[in-house]
């Protein structure tokens, strides 16, 4: 039988994290290993107990869910956490710099108890949870601070083939794997081998940080 996904909840309001725990706990293919109610006690814990994901809240004392999400799934890190935010905002600042921080996603605190634990399973399986058109608001909103300054040459040592910059190129403008596929006319399989090589290939965790990656280093322009 396979092990459950074991999950670290961190928020500073009681009973959103009895909440949390209540739903998650509810699942056979979960289960929650501790909580917390601030930054710096889910980094303590995350290393102690090494759960395989942390569920995260933004806005808590002593650290925010920030830079707490920095120590743990950061560039640097040695062993990284997988971090799925959650937050009372969408799409705001607060997002975006989690994301940069090496978050793999985020989710409303509204948001239904399905979504939540699909949430935590896609984050969990190594996806990224940011549905394309999401993707297209959060660059879309952010690409002046992502881009890097006017005439910054692309870098050319990638070590990524014309076609694989081709597929970062578009992942980067939204486009989902099967959006992929039929821009390119190659078959959706194909489409998710050259995601999953670059990715490998410029030791990335996910789509969102393919997509900071292409804008901070010019391959791409809004």
């Amino acid at each position: 039988m396979t092990e459950p996904v074991r999950v670290l909840v961190c928020d500073d309001q009681a009973l959103i994290r009895a909440g949390f725990t209540t739903i998650i706990d509810s699942q056979p293919d979960l289960e929650v290993v501790g909580e917390c109610g601030d930054g710096r006690a889910a980094v303590d814990l995350a290393r102690r107990l090494h759960p395989d994901m942390v569920v995260m809240d933004v806005r808590m004392p002593v650290l925010d869910g920030i830079e707490a999400t920095r120590l743990l799934a950061g560039a640097g890190v040695a062993d990284p956490v997988k971090v799925l935010v959650v937050t009372t905002f969408n799409l705001d600042e607060y997002v975006y710099e989690a994301l940069r921080a090496g978050a793999s996603g985020f989710l409303l605190k509204d948001a239904p108890p399905a979504q939540l634990l699909n949430g935590i399973r896609t984050v969990a399986a190594g996806a990224a949870l940011l549905a394309p058109e999401v993707t297209r608001q959060l660059v879309g909103r952010y690409a002046a601070r992502i881009r890097p300054p006017e005439n910054t040459p692309a870098p050319d040592d990638t070590g990524l083939s014309r076609r694989e910059l081709e597929v970062l190129r578009l992942i980067a403008n939204g486009l989902s794997n099967s959006e992929i596929a039929a821009t390119l006319v190659i078959s959706q399989e194909t489409a998710k081998t050259y995601v999953s090589r670059i990715l490998t290939k410029l030791d990335l965790r996910d789509r969102v940080q393919a997509v900071v990656y292409a804008y901070r280093n010019g391959l791409v322009t809004w």
